[in-house]
């Protein structure tokens, strides 16, 4: 919207909350059209906010356009937000409704000088703070968008909930098995500590003296039947299991049923959340078919991001034209460094700002760790930023790297051209 256009905008704010919403509308010259009006935060309160505003609309004919914002309190606005963008009433005057980030609006209300603290002049706040011009965040897209965020967010929630039990269930494998679970990566008997062949070991012999008395033979036939034939030496696993129960405490024998029953939970439960992950997954997949199929095959393109994480880079992004630039993109996702800068002085540790788009984060750091796998370039820029520090190796130059990934993101998606080698560089 241009600068010019803001004098003929009646601009809308809405203070959310779980049963009613207070509502403020004001002109570019700050004076009221409604004053802080409270309505019910139900289909019928939808259907009297839609009316009031197209009352003012319709009695007030210096207004062309409509900009509508409210706080992001989690799903409290969703069907308010959804209900307003689409409203057949609304949208003669290019409705536009907008989802704010609290912590900008909060630090807005700051600027004013003794402002009480309650819903309706909140909801002032928020229209103002739509008047002065200070929303960055692409407006509200609508149920199809939604509806992909609800399964790609969804998803992350059940990776968090498979990280986290693993964790828990470690502290238990450590009161059972000590060097089970502290033998580093190189040193372990299985690639996969939570595998299959894992779960038997763990579950199936209840001490650390029955797996040590059992005989090397046994032991490698029992691993070799758990794992399908796919350990090499299933011998050479068994000895380094032995000598691992061997090393390990001792525990009362009282301890050892309850904690294997806690393990063998832990194991259901993990698994039970990577059956409903490959639901989920092929959820995504159908929905994200019919919306913009242009920017999916773009990012399809990039080798190693996969369909799941392009759905959900897509869900949290919707279109690119809503981002000036990569550095808007990265600021919406929370991948930019504060500085910290005074004269000559320059910190040479800058944390990054984590403030944005959580979801679009997570997606986007994860893409990035898989397209390292599968591209040269992005694999050496990596090692480069590994090897420059000593402490937070992995994680800083992990997000050094998706730094790196959404600009080239950003510019493949901004011309709609498919990924190559001379293209990235």
């Amino acid at each position: 919207m241009k600068k010019t256009d803001y004098l003929s905008t009646l601009f809308v704010g809405i203070d959310i909350g779980s049963r009613t919403n207070v509502v403020s509308a004001i002109d570019f010259s700050q004076d009221y059209f409604i004053r802080m009006k409270s309505i019910p935060n139900a289909q019928g309160g939808a259907e009297q906010l839609e009316s009031m505003i197209a009352d003012v609309l319709e009695k007030n004919h210096q207004f062309q356009y409509l900009i509508i914002a409210m706080e992001s309190t989690g799903f409290y606005g969703v069907h308010i937000a959804n209900y307003l963008s689409t409203c057949e009433k609304l949208a003669a005057f290019s409705t536009h409704v907008y989802c704010l980030n609290p912590k900008e609006v909060k630090g807005y209300k700051k600027s004013f000088n003794s402002l009480d603290k309650n819903d309706g002049i909140d909801s002032f706040v928020i229209a103002d703070f739509a008047r002065v011009g200070r929303i960055s965040v692409k407006p509200w897209r609508g149920s199809q968008y939604l509806a992909l965020q609800r399964l790609t967010r969804h998803r992350m929630h059940i990776t968090e909930c498979i990280a986290r039990e693993k964790t828990y269930m470690l502290n238990n494998i450590f009161l059972k098995f000590s060097e089970f679970a502290m033998l580093g990566k190189e040193e372990h008997p299985f690639s996969n500590k939570y595998g299959a062949t894992a779960e038997a070991i763990l579950t199936e012999y209840k001490t650390n003296e029955e797996l040590v008395s059992t005989s090397l033979e046994d032991l490698a036939a029992f691993i070799s039947s758990k794992s399908r034939g796919r350990i090499a030496d299933p011998q050479e696993t068994a000895r380094l299991l032995q000598t691992a129960a061997k090393n390990s405490y001792r525990l009362d024998k009282c301890l050892y049923d309850p904690l294997t029953t806690s393990i063998s939970c832990s194991f259901n439960c993990i698994s039970s959340f990577e059956k409903e992950l490959k639901a989920i997954d092929a959820a995504i997949l159908r929905t994200v078919r019919g919306l913009s199929e242009t920017d999916y095959t773009v990012m399809n393109s990039i080798p190693g991001i996969g369909k799941v994480y392009s759905a959900g880079i897509l869900a949290e992004i919707g279109s690119i034209r809503c981002f000036p630039n990569d550095d808007a993109l990265a600021k919406y996702c929370g991948i930019v460094w504060r500085q910290n800068q005074s004269g000559t002085f320059e910190a040479e540790n800058t944390p990054m700002n984590k403030a944005g788009n959580r979801y679009l984060r997570y997606y986007i750091i994860e893409a990035t760790g898989s397209v390292i796998n599968h591209c040269p370039e992005y694999k050496a820029f990596y090692d480069k930023k590994f090897a420059e520090v000593t402490t937070h190796q992995h994680k800083r130059a992990l997000a050094l790297t998706s730094r790196k990934f959404l600009r080239m993101l950003f510019g493949l998606l901004d011309k709609s051209q498919l990924y190559s080698t001379e293209k990235s560089r």
